[in-house]
């Protein structure tokens, strides 16, 4: 990802050289709060957050749901127990400082279970509990 001083040919470059490395390069057109599929990630972890926040469904049943249909190996709340729940609030709270319309509820949701010191794998409790293995 260049910016606005990075010269074409650069990127040019990096693009083709990327190819040759066997790797599918995108071109970001502009500026851009985080990398494109960090992103779409976002959307898809605030709007799981939203769900439970709102007790549409269970951590569990979101899951499920992305392994059946998606066919990932996790679901969004396993996912965010990996990378810690501090650290996806913190991603949060960055997007709601620099863009306009991102809702509270799931910052909200997720501080009250780091309130709890619920942070995820790294504590052994977040959205599921972990022995330490």
């Amino acid at each position: 990802m260049g910016s606005s001083k990075t010269r074409p040919e650069i990127i040019s470059l990096l693009m083709e050289e990327t190819k040759k490395h066997g790797f599918s390069p995108f071109h970001v057109r502009k500026n851009s709060t985080g990398y494109l599929y960090n992103r779409i990630w976002a959307a898809i972890k605030r709007e799981a957050l939203l769900t439970l926040a709102e007790g549409v469904a269970t951590p569990q049943e979101l899951d499920a749901i992305f392994k059946d249909v998606l066919k990932t190996p996790k679901g969004p709340c396993e996912q965010m127990d990996v990378v810690g729940l501090d650290v996806v609030r913190d991603i949060e709270q960055h997007y709601a400082d620099v863009r306009t319309g991102i809702p509270e509820e799931p910052r909200q949701y997720l501080q009250k279970m780091i309130d709890q010191g619920k942070l995820g794998v790294k504590s052994g409790s977040g959205f599921y509990e972990y022995d330490g293995k």
